[in-house]
């Protein structure tokens, strides 16, 4: 039982190991695909490890057999699987296969920018683990839900995700236009950012696969299972896609209900009721001063006195 959640990590580091490798194999390929094929294949592996990242453990918790030997495999081998090799995989995709026929000064810059960044999101994502393996019970500067528990940053197979689920939208093919290499440094660079930043991400520990007839689960999972297998390019870019935007929203959202709480209140308008103008007399509340005036000077009756006595402020005439 304590070799079953370490297989499933073991399984990650091979999925990694596999991608590193199709990485590299891809530089030297020759044919009409220029390597896209290997490209493709190791954005595959990625994703493919994302799900024995998250079933080793749960499988753990589930069996009883965590153990610190199997939290600091599991770190190692996110940051071969979800570090190195997406990393690798962002700079060759991206970078490496621009057009050697474009501005050779445009193209050299690149290059320089793109490592650089890609660097800071392999940095960012080793830091993310570190600070996960230290953390107990970490809370987000924009709690959500209390019923609900969140990852206090990107975690870092999401990130690698990203990258993957792009390449192979792509189909591997790399990036023709400059422009293009410009808008995907960019990305590299804010996944790096929300690794390493405090915003809540969803968890989804709260999905519970030990209820006794979890019938209904188990049909959605099939569900998705078939939708990611059928239309696996698109399906996986949607879904990174949407999720990376969530913690951007829900940090958004979370800024902007803030700041409304802080804003001092406004000056309330003061509503007031029309005012009715008898023939040679002024306004109605001047008509009801008068009456109350007058009421106030007469003899008051029993019953008068009686709701003095509960209310002294409210002095009405007769007939009210």
């Amino acid at each position: 039982m304590f070799l079953l959640p370490s297989l499933f990590t073991a399984g990650s580091i091979g999925a990694g190991y596999f991608a590193i490798t199709q990485t590299i194999d891809s530089i030297s390929a020759t044919g009409n695909d220029g390597g896209a094929a290997h490209l493709d294949w190791a954005a595959i592996a990625i994703c493919l490890a994302i799900p024995f990242d998250a079933l080793d453990g749960r499988i753990a918790r589930m069996t009883n057999t965590a153990s610190d030997f199997g939290k600091e495999l599991d770190s190692l081998a996110d940051a071969i699987t979800f570090g190195v090799a997406p990393c690798l995989l962002a700079w060759v995709w991206g970078l490496h296969s621009l057009p050697a026929d474009m501005n050779l000064q445009m193209r050299q810059s690149i290059l320089q920018i793109g490592s650089f960044v890609c660097f800071l999101y392999l940095l960012c994502g080793a830091s993310r683990l570190a600070r996960f393996n230290i953390s107990h019970d970490p809370q987000p500067r924009n709690p959500g839900r209390l019923d609900r528990k969140y990852f206090v940053g990107m975690p870092i197979p999401a990130a690698a995700g990203m990258i993957a689920a792009t390449v192979h939208f792509c189909y591997g093919y790399p990036i023709p236009y400059w422009w293009l290499a410009a808008l995907w440094i960019g990305l590299v660079g804010l996944l790096g950012f929300l690794m390493v930043s405090t915003w809540r991400f969803w968890s989804g520990k709260e999905i519970n696969f030990g209820r006794r007839q979890p019938f209904q689960l188990l049909m959605l999972l099939a569900i998705v299972v078939f939708v990611l297998i059928k239309w696996s390019s698109g399906a996986l870019f949607f879904v990174a896609l949407v999720y990376m935007f969530s913690g951007i929203w829900a940090r958004a959202a979370y800024s902007w209900s803030r700041r409304r709480r802080h804003q001092p209140p406004g000056e309330t308008e003061i509503r007031r009721g029309p005012e009715f103008v008898n023939e040679g007399a002024g306004p109605a509340w001047e008509t009801h001063e008068i009456s109350r005036e007058a009421a106030q000077s007469r003899p008051r009756t029993g019953i008068e006195s009686v709701a003095d006595e509960r209310n002294p402020q409210d002095v009405r005439p007769d007939g009210y």
